[in-house]
């Protein structure tokens, strides 16, 4: 049984907020450089623009955008893992608080959805916990903007629907935001599973490294075409025009029910926080 203090975990979170919401993510810059050699006009003085302000945000030490998120953090803690010191949640909260304290981040959470009063904190943060094998912990934290949570969408859809009926949707969800998620955008699908189900994984699909190729050869050719027909609506980089509509379309899928076709669709706007470690 291997122990990790919740103090470890405490300072972890705290540096995964302030970094992810600093410093863009590999895969996004060289996404950001392929597009502006793809555009002329203002879609490449936008990516330009975009590109020059993540420079600045590293070299400042300043957040990239100023909706620094809510954050939702995907936990997979193994069975043999003891996680001492108190609680493990408490731990990822106070990680949070701390790290949106220190790296003069915007707190953005309201207590009451109705009463809509700050908890001064940006916490809680939503917390999706996953027992595995092993004694290993792994914590993923996701700084999500509303500007892309607010054009996302969810459907429970009939099985008759089918494959076009993913796609229409899909289609439907990117052609409706235009340019409020700030694109170009990544489009996380999630298909099957339940309600809650299919939207957990469109979120997680957001992580997955731009560039990634999907392991499963059917979603990757269909990740391409989703990608091909997004681009080509011509919404461009901040909805100003052009062929960067997208940096990248990420579909993950899950057993369902033979009555049902829940499908997701969540999108990230151009900076798509997200960071992780081992503990």
């Amino acid at each position: 049984m291997r122990e990790v203090h919740v103090d470890t975990i405490k300072s972890g979170v705290a540096q995964m907020c302030i970094e992810s919401c600093v410093v863009i993510a590999p895969g996004i810059r060289r996404a950001f450089e392929a597009a502006r050699e793809r555009e002329s006009g203002v879609g490449r003085l936008v990516m330009e623009n975009l590109l020059e302000n993540a420079d600045v945000a590293i070299r400042e030490r300043m957040p990239i955008c100023q909706d620094t998120g809510f954050v939702v953090v995907f936990v997979e803690i193994g069975q043999d893992c003891r996680v001492v010191g108190g609680a493990l949640g408490d731990a990822i909260n106070a990680g949070v608080a701390q790290g949106y304290e220190q790296g003069y981040l915007r707190k953005s959470v309201v207590g009451c959805p109705i009463e809509r009063v700050n908890t001064g904190t940006n916490t809680p943060a939503v917390i999706h916990y996953e027992i595995i094998p092993g004694d290993g912990l792994t914590v993923h934290v996701k700084a999500k903007g509303f500007g892309s949570e607010n054009m996302s969408q969810l459907k429970m859809l009939k099985p008759s629907d089918g494959l076009q009926g993913i796609e229409d949707l899909v289609m439907k969800t990117v052609i409706d935001g235009d340019a409020n998620p700030c694109p170009p955008i990544i489009v996380g699908v999630g298909i099957g599973g339940t309600m809650e189900k299919c939207a957990i994984i469109a979120k997680k699909a957001l992580m997955r490294e731009v560039g990634s190729i999907n392991p499963d050869p059917a979603l990757a050719k269909l990740e391409a075409d989703w990608l091909n027909k997004i681009n080509a609506t011509g919404i461009g980089p901040n909805g100003m025009g052009g062929k960067t509509t997208a940096m990248a379309v990420h579909i993950d899928k899950f057993p369902t029910h033979i009555a049902g076709l829940p499908v997701a669709v969540n999108i990230g706007c151009h900076v798509t926080r997200h960071g992780v470690m081992n503990f």
